[in-house]
């Protein structure tokens, strides 16, 4: 028989790094042990000065053409080899101070002092963090990686900006928008995937490029790249963040943009196709040092100690005529008096504000307040008559100590601004005429013109009177009689009242009323058929999954159908249809596409043991254990769970072992109960288990010392009959381990057999389309329960009138009356 060695040898070995979602985890919980007293605003210099550093010493190797030259002495192997050394901190200064020489990268990839004593220890402790830090990415390989289109290091790159930037408190953490936001961006101002690189994008507060990046990665070609970020150390950021993701000949000037703007062309502004900014929000210093204008100032001077409309002035004289831009900004520029009026009335009268979105509070690193985004487009602009806005407010996730939009709140907000779409309580088109009559006065605060409130719930007087539900709050239901159009008379009937109804059922049966309802379970069946039907569309495209496969295009042409398909089917919202989808994309899908897309089918599937890295901190629970003890050998099934091994090819050996598992746990169930029924006063048991609980050890002993001593045979007998369940248990148990132990190897057996057309079907539809499909009923299930709380709350409601409370007070005062008689008080 073969051990788990033995077959782990069978299996061949797979030497892969963690899924993207578990390495970035691990990368984030590793650096962060380090960081010690460190501010996270600091600490991030040194790590991602590391990872550039990395970066480009792994592409180097790889690629000829690379842009960075990586100069003998001035890579990351050279600082693997300073582990341990006394002098490591000066020593890999002086390694960066190489490479950035060799590609004139000064003062940019060489801001954090790695020989700081403050910072990093002295002796022996810098010595230590800085071996460790180096550690950690030393047997990090990401130049396979095509996943997204860009390195898993420009991915990880971002991911622990968005960290750094969580953990930098109120005012350090403004370099970095969320990657949520700058999606809506990118397509709220329309570049599409064929938006010609030629095409320029610029942002005059980039911080750390991210938002740049997301816009630009929206067009197959990418885009020109022009940004400004007035700090230095995020300056710097930016640049290393721009070659990471393949863009190294963006262009990211340093500075104040307000008072020295450094894309200028004599004494007038540069210009650009797409502009987008997520600038510091009311900044009072704004105009320190001003001596240019620009130009930019024409309709209006902000006032002193607000910068709002001081960037936003800044973006539209940097348009061109054609330009469209899209600006976060507090929600005050909406609604502010003074000058700050009179630019926006001049703003709205030419047409440049397209539209106004207002997003959920707590979104942005460095402040809590609710923010919104405004577009601008001069294009047409003279003649727009009106603003579209849309209130998306209440469509986010809470992430942490922050809120974050959902797949499905972007994806409405992109379609819905793309195809102006009034939604109700969500989005209207605004005429300029209603926005500036007197009652408005050119104020754009979102809830003058859309009330997303939800409609309040009028208690009816005359039905509490009277008795019966008022019909306008059935009327009220009427996306479900437009699902289930016969159940309304099934549920409801005219209760002999102008205007009201009663219910046909009992207030309890209501539910199973629905659910049995014929009309219902063809609408379930009608879901579930769509979603079939669809997934058999994409079926083929997800099977021929290879590292050619952008994962992005991918699941957007699966999310994009799905929304379609849905769209016209009543009560399901498709939008939380799609969530369903994108949700199992983000938690699951997302890294087996990154898996097969990198190793294939075949080798994804393999089983590999488990990673136990104390220095990367590293720990995986093991998806199967093979042995016992020592010999015990832990496996990582990555892309094919042991589930679904055994569901398909073991399901008989696992019905033996759920049926030994049942069994065992009926032997428990009757030994609690039995116990309990005889341990009582004057039971058979009373006095043999008053030490404790009962266990086996303990019903064993006193059996034997109650034959010896020819003890109650009452007592006996009871004890004789637990000791049988205990070892019905015991045998049940032995039973189901040696099964199992069985199974266990059995199923690792299996993987080494599995053909890649056994791997497609196994994941194909056992696990993404069962997943995907099982998700969709949860939606209907929650209507459903929506439904039925609200026909429960409306029956209750005026279940009893005022009359019938009068009546039963009437009723327990003549008792009590009676009462006081019997008992002689008059």
């Amino acid at each position: 028989m073969s051990t788990p060695n033995d077959q782990a040898t069978t299996l061949g070995s797979r030497a892969m790094a963690l899924k993207k979602s578990d390495l970035y985890s691990s990368l984030w919980k590793s650096c962060d042990e380090l960081r010690g007293g460190m501010d996270a605003s600091q600490y991030k210099d040194y790590i991602l000065t590391m990872l550039f550093v990395k970066y480009v010493s792994d592409k180097s190797k790889t690629d000829p053409d690379a842009l960075i030259t990586v100069p003998v002495g001035g890579s990351f192997d050279d600082m693997v080899a300073l582990k341990g050394d006394k002098e490591i901190g000066d020593k890999v200064n002086k390694i960066i101070a190489k490479l950035a020489e060799a590609s004139d990268l000064q003062k940019v990839i060489d801001l954090a002092d790695f020989n700081d004593e403050e910072k990093l220890g002295k002796g022996k402790e810098m010595q230590d963090r800085i071996s460790k830090l180096i550690t950690i990415f030393q047997d990090l390989d990401f130049r396979g990686s095509r996943a997204e289109g860009d390195d898993l290091l420009g991915d990880a790159y971002e991911y622990l900006m968005r960290h750094f930037a969580t953990e930098s408190g109120k005012s350090k953490g403004q370099f970095y928008t969320p990657a949520e936001v700058s999606r809506v961006i990118a397509k709220l101002i329309n570049v599409t995937p064929d938006t010609p690189r030629s095409a320029t994008v610029y942002d005059p507060t980039c911080g750390s490029g991210s938002l740049l990046l997301k816009v630009a990665s929206e067009s197959s070609n990418g885009l020109t790249i022009y940004g400004q970020e007035k700090d230095n150390a995020t300056w710097a950021l930016s640049k290393m963040n721009m070659i990471l993701h393949g863009n190294e000949i963006a262009d990211i000037r340093k500075g104040d943009t307000i008072t020295s703007p450094q894309f200028t062309t004599g004494d007038a502004l540069d210009t650009f196709d797409f502009i987008v900014a997520n600038p510091p929000f009311s900044i009072k210093s704004w105009g320190n040092g001003l001596e240019n204008e620009f130009g930019r100032f024409e309709y209006g001077m902000p006032p002193e100690k607000n910068g709002d409309y001081a960037f936003l002035l800044h973006i539209l004289k940097s348009m061109k005529s054609t330009g469209k831009a899209a600006v976060i900004l507090p929600h005050g520029v909406l609604f502010r008096g003074n000058k700050e009026a009179d630019i926006r009335t001049q703003l709205l009268k030419r047409g440049f504000i397209k539209g106004i979105i207002g997003l959920p509070s707590n979104m942005f690193y460095g402040t809590g307040i609710p923010a919104c985004i405004i577009v601008l487009d001069k294009e047409n602009a003279q003649a727009r008559t009106g603003v579209f806005m849309i209130d998306a407010s209440k469509g986010f996730l809470k992430d942490g100590n922050k809120n974050r939009l959902r797949s499905q709140d972007m994806h409405k907000i992109v379609d819905v601004f793309t195809k102006q779409q009034e939604v109700d309580r969500y989005s209207r088109m605004v005429p300029l005429s209603e926005i500036g009559n007197d009652a408005n006065g050119y104020n754009l605060n979102i809830p003058r013109y859309i009330d997303s409130s939800e409609p309040e719930d009028i208690q009816d007087l005359y039905a509490h009177l009277r008795g019966g539900i008022p019909n306008r709050d059935i009327d009220a239901l009427s996306a479900s009689w437009d699902a289930f159009p016969n159940l309304r008379q099934e549920l409801f009937r005219n209760n002999g009242q102008p205007g009201y109804s009663e219910l046909t059922v009992d207030i309890s049966d209501v539910q199973q009323t629905i659910l049995n309802s014929d009309e219902f379970e063809a609408f379930s069946t009608n879901a579930q058929s769509q979603v079939s039907d669809w997934y058999s569309t994409h079926r083929s495209a997800l099977e021929t999954i290879s590292e050619e496969t952008k994962p992005t295009t991918l699941i957007t042409s699966l999310g994009d159908d799905l929304l379609a398909r849905f769209k016209g089917t009543a009560l399901l919202d498709e939008y939380d249809v799609y969530e369903q989808l994108m949700s199992y994309w983000h938690s699951t899908m997302h890294d087996d596409v990154f898996l097969v897309m990198n190793e294939g089918w075949l080798n994804s599937a393999k089983p590999r043991k488990t990673i136990q890295d104390k220095d990367r901190k590293i720990s995986e629970t093991p998806d199967l254990v093979v042995g016992t003890g020592r010999s015990a050998v832990k496996y990582k099934m990555d892309l094919i769970p042991p589930a679904l091994i055994v569901n398909r090819y073991f399901k008989k050996e696992q019905d033996y072992i759920d049926q030994m598992t049942v069994t065992a746990d009926d032997a428990a169930r009757q030994i609690e109960e039995y116990a309990e029924e005889h341990t009582v006063e004057d039971g058979a048991l009373a006095d043999a288990m008053d030490d404790g609980k009962i266990t086996k050890v303990l019903v064993t002993v006193r059996l034997k010392e109650s034959k010896r001593g020819h003890g109650d045979p009452a007592e006996i007998k009871a004890l004789e009959y637990l000791a049988k369940l205990f070892n019905a248990e015991a045998s049940a148990k032995k039973l189901s381990k040696e099964a199992q132990s069985k199974l266990d190897s059995a199923v690792l057996g299996k993987y080494a057999n599995l053909t890649e057309q056994d791997v497609k079907e196994l994941v194909l539809d056992a696990k993404w389309q069962a997943s995907i499909a099982n998700g969709i009923p949860s939606e209907i299930t929650k209507l459903t329960h929506n439904l039925v709380g609200r026909i429960k709350e409306l029956g209750e409601r005026y279940d009893e009138t005022i009359g019938d409370l009068e009546s039963e007070a009437d009723e327990l005062s003549a008792k009590v009356a009676n009462h006081l008689v019997a008992m002689g008080v008059h």
